[in-house]
């Protein structure tokens, strides 16, 4: 196995990556989305409504 970004050989303080490098790039890609999980068959409908959308802020 090669690291998924360089291709270089992975080292066991960052595998599967080569180095923190290419780790934080992963990450990076993840968290702007250019990565993302497919759902399959699911429609809008179908997905649980997130409470924080459309809440009134909590008064103490």
């Amino acid at each position: 196995m090669s690291c998924p970004i360089c291709q270089k050989p992975p080292i066991a303080a960052y595998r599967p990556f080569c180095c923190k490098r290419c780790a934080d790039l992963d990450l990076a890609k993840w968290l702007s989305g250019a990565y993302s999980v497919p759902i399959d068959g699911a429609d809008e409908d179908d997905l649980p409504e997130d409470p924080f959308v459309n809440s009134e802020p909590q008064r103490h």
